[in-house]
């Protein structure tokens, strides 16, 4: 039963090993942003969506050229205005 737990911790311990990396190389990042005067990095987010409980801002699909970004579900390429009807606090 050991040989079979194994595998799985190793695996574990390497995914552990690699977000602590990468937390490392983001707080790196930013310490050489506030260092440089860019305290102040603006958001991906569109204006109507910054803090909307409904943004998903992943994007899909297989090769780079085709991406498309899903803004959220109820729009899907964003909204247009400056006041979205869907908008939800993130703190309800």
């Amino acid at each position: 039963m050991d040989a079979a737990r194994s595998p799985r911790r190793i695996d574990y311990l390497l995914r552990k090993a690699d977000y602590v990396n990468w937390h490392r190389q983001q707080s790196n990042r930013q310490i050489l942003r506030s260092q440089q005067g860019f305290s102040e990095v603006e958001s991906s987010r569109p204006k109507a969506c910054r803090g909307c409980v409904n943004y998903h801002g992943i994007s899909y699909g297989y090769s780079r050229e085709r991406r498309t970004p899903l803004i959220c579900g109820f729009h899907p390429f964003g909204w247009e205005g400056s006041d979205c009807p869907d908008w939800e606090s993130l703190k309800g």
